[in-house]
């Protein structure tokens, strides 16, 4: 199975963890995690937090916006699109 996979479901399971400390609590891919009550503004730099340090991507300032970390696919697609493009990058140095 493609790794990209694995990516939504370990980002369920983070969220699940650390902000809803393993409660039972229903929510799609596509839900919005702020509207949903499921992360506040606080949550929002936990979960940048654990992307950076977890996916080896730095998040700007310009990138915190919820068409980038306000649902687990919006989240899912940030992140892989990143380390394409920081993939794509070191490949380019190295070559």
């Amino acid at each position: 199975m493609d790794k990209s996979h694995h990516l939504p479901a370990a980002l369920r399971e983070f969220i699940n963890r650390n902000f809803l400390f393993g409660a039972e609590h229903s929510f799609n891919d596509d839900d919005s995690l702020v509207e949903n009550g499921i992360i506040d503004s606080i949550g929002v730099m936990e979960l940048v937090e654990h992307i950076e340090s977890r996916y080896g991507i730095e998040v700007g300032d310009d990138e915190l916006v919820p068409e980038n970390l306000d649902s687990v696919s919006r989240l899912a697609r940030f992140i892989s699109a990143k380390r394409a493009k920081r993939d794509s990058g070191a490949r380019a140095a190295s070559g």
